[in-house]
């Protein structure tokens, strides 16, 4: 598999420490609130989440939600849709919505929309990585909502750490470039 990333962007260990960082600003954040909902979008949130809520040592409820808009390309459709709702009641309670990435914002936009439609009293997002440079959309947060995010990407089609390409690479312990030969 070492052989299909190009480059290594970010390490385990710095991976792991920006988790850290970012789990204890959230519960600093939280801490004065009611109960929180941390929501994974699945597949790509799933390692990131999992390493996120256990360094959150407040009480909190896990689900996921699935939304699609890639298939197997590296494009969005642009038109993201939920396959997979929430188990858990959000009505009243603060969300915070985990992403493994956000470049357009139409994902995050259609699930944001979802949780204010579900009476969630404020949604905030927690993304590993931002691609502030590929935004289309301007993200209305809800409530008293932040914006956390790991690390700004640059413009690269990347994997690991629940990152995948057709369904692979997820399992790699640090996120890498794609070589582009194959994906194209």
């Amino acid at each position: 598999m070492e052989s299909h990333i190009e480059t290594i962007l970010w390490n385990q260990n710095q991976i792991a420490s920006r988790v850290t960082e970012l789990a204890a600003q959230i519960s600093a954040d939280l801490l004065d609130s009611p109960p929180a909902a941390f929501v994974g979008v699945a597949t790509g949130a799933f390692l990131f989440l999992a390493d996120l809520v256990r360094q959150i040592n407040l009480p909190i409820t896990v689900d996921f939600i699935r939304v699609e808009s890639y298939g197997c390309g590296t494009e969005s459709s642009g038109k993201p849709r939920i396959s997979s709702d929430l188990k858990l009641d959000v009505c009243g309670k603060h969300v915070i919505l985990v992403e493994d990435i956000v470049d357009s914002g139409r994902t995050l936009e259609c699930v944001i929309e979802h949780m204010k439609l579900k009476g969630a009293s404020c949604v905030s997002v927690c993304t590993f990585l931002d691609k502030p440079s590929r935004r289309k959309i301007h993200l209305q947060l809800v409530g008293q909502a932040k914006f956390y995010s790991g690390f700004q990407c640059p413009d690269y089609f990347v994997v690991g750490y629940g990152m995948d390409f057709a369904e692979s690479y997820r399992h790699l312990p640090y996120v890498g470039v794609l070589k582009p030969h194959l994906y194209k």
